[in-house]
């Protein structure tokens, strides 16, 4: 997805904990990020794609979270696959904090993200 983005024109800076990811990013012309607080700071839009509720609560909230380090008037795309009410409970919030949710999840796994269909 991030290096769709980056071929449409679009800044990309990203956070993983898989370094290859991170490397691939690069490569791409994106920029990497060592943590969620500095890939968030300057960002306009903030997309996430973990693989469920516990991951999107634990990259979301606490103090080197999107909420706590993301910038006021941001819009945070959530496309996980989260249950609603992780939806309603991230998007109060991040209102809390001046943030704007989104949630957009998608299907057709990282086959689909690299077809970009």
């Amino acid at each position: 997805m991030a290096e769709n983005l980056l071929k449409a024109g679009y800044p990309v800076t990203g956070h993983t904990l898989e370094q290859d990811k991170l490397d691939r990013l690069a490569a791409a012309g994106g920029t990497p990020a060592t943590s969620i607080a500095e890939a968030v700071a300057e960002a306009d839009v903030i997309i996430t794609m973990v693989p469920a509720s516990p991951q999107v609560e634990a990259i979301a909230y606490g103090p080197d979270g999107i909420l706590e380090n993301a910038r006021r008037g941001a819009l945070l795309i959530d496309m996980s696959s989260i249950t609603p009410q992780t939806s309603v409970d991230l998007a109060a919030a991040a209102a809390e904090k001046g943030l704007r949710v989104l949630d957009a999840p998608v299907s057709g796994g990282e086959a689909g993200a690299v077809e970009a269909v």
